[in-house]
């Protein structure tokens, strides 16, 4: 409960960076010359044009649909693993990464399926009217498969995402002055905490996120994962593989450092060890 919580303000906040960044990631140079040189701003105002404000929304109905759910699966199987395998201690650094990662690896692949048609959503190359209708459209059309187009990418994505995000984080919390972590300024101190891990997690695995993009919003032209990396690498060389850091940058650093700190309150709260 505390996890969707969470989740929940997160997603309605930043959905339109989100958005931005799937619309960058799925440019190409057939479709709109001189891509390489768009950039986020380009993109914000072009969909502000075209959809007006509230098409910076498109693609949150999913959004909630796998991040209410989502982010409650991983808090609750985090918090689970913690309690019985460090709950006289708390975890060294390896230790974290392997807990973060574990818990995001549970979450991701339960959720596949609505990740699938929330960055189809958000692409905006398909016309799904709601998301239960998208994924009964998926099934009759491309199969049941297509809804799991992307796992390795995604997990190469979230799971060391989640890993380093939990490693960089409980290192800055215990680096934290006691004086600070005690006090009213908790809070403050938990999502400062929350922003330098969410930024450096997410430059390291953004190459992932941009593989599992094109190949969620293109299954027909990948077999392998390998096949999205090199198309990638030939039409955009290696900048292809940080096409759209910036929103994403902002959007999971935020996200991330809002979910914890939210989490982290209500289980303080509710009187319970996170």
């Amino acid at each position: 409960m505390c996890g969707s919580l969470s989740g929940t303000c997160s997603t309605l906040l930043f959905q339109p960076l989100d958005l931005v960044k799937t619309r960058l990631q799925t440019l190409n140079h057939s479709v709109q010359p001189g891509s390489a040189r768009v950039g986020m701003m380009t993109v914000f105002l072009s969909v502000v044009k075209t959809d007006k404000l509230i098409g910076l929304w498109k693609g949150v109905s999913p959004s909630f649909v796998r991040t209410i759910p989502g982010v409650g699966i991983y808090f609750s199987t985090y918090f689970s693993f913690k309690q019985h395998f460090f709950s006289e201690k708390g975890p060294r650094p390896h230790e974290a990464m392997l807990l973060g990662g574990g818990a995001r690896v549970v979450a991701g692949v339960c959720m596949l399926p609505v990740t699938v048609i929330k960055t189809r959503f958000e692409s905006g190359r398909y016309n799904y009217s709601s998301v239960l209708g998208a994924l009964r459209s998926v099934c009759q059309t491309e199969g049941p498969r297509a809804l799991f187009s992307g796992l390795a990418a995604t997990l190469l994505r979230d799971a060391p995402f989640s890993g380093l995000y939990l490693m960089f984080y409980s290192q800055s919390k215990n680096a934290l002055p006691k004086e600070i972590s005690l006090s009213s300024y908790a809070p403050l101190g938990n999502f400062s905490c929350g922003v330098v891990a969410g930024v450096l997690a997410s430059l390291v695995t953004q190459p992932a996120d941009v593989v599992k993009t094109h190949m969620q919003v293109c299954p027909h032209l990948y077999k392998r994962t390998s096949d999205a990396v090199c198309l990638i690498y030939r039409e955009h060389g290696l900048c292809g593989f940080f096409r759209g850091a910036v929103p994403r940058c902002l959007r999971r650093t935020m996200m991330a450092a809002m979910a914890w700190t939210v989490y982290e309150q209500l289980m303080a709260h509710l009187g319970l060890k996170s």
